[in-house]
């Protein structure tokens, strides 16, 4: 069974910049989209960004010209690079695998902790 491994988060200060990776391992299908997606506590689940096959991207608007996300598609392995990191950025982070070719199905990571102090 596939899994998908996720690492890079931390405690960093205001203003400061972290990279999550997450890497797709064992037998897991093929991929599609790729995102990351955030949980504060006692809020929901929100998409961050999300990065197709062939590099279209979007990002949410709270993170716009400040978190880039991106991937490498021959090892299954998708980043994000957080800039100007904010208090309210501080939540757990999760990426997310879409499969290829079955709509709903997909992959979750484990979750990284990003916290970011004022």
């Amino acid at each position: 069974q596939g899994q998908l491994v996720e690492s890079g988060g931390g405690l960093v200060q205001a203003g400061g910049s972290l990279r999550l990776s997450c890497a797709a391992s064992g037998n897991i299908f093929s991929i599609g989209d790729m995102g990351w997606y955030r949980q504060a506590p006692g809020k929901q689940r929100e998409l961050v960004a999300v990065i197709t096959r062939g590099g279209f991207i979007n990002y949410s608007d709270s993170v716009k010209g400040r978190f880039a996300i991106s991937r490498d598609n021959a090892k299954n392995t998708v980043y994000l690079q957080m800039n100007s990191l904010k208090p309210e950025d501080t939540a757990v982070y999760y990426c997310n695998a879409e499969h290829r070719y079955i709509s709903g199905l997909t992959s979750w990571g484990q979750g990284a902790q990003v916290t970011v102090s004022s």
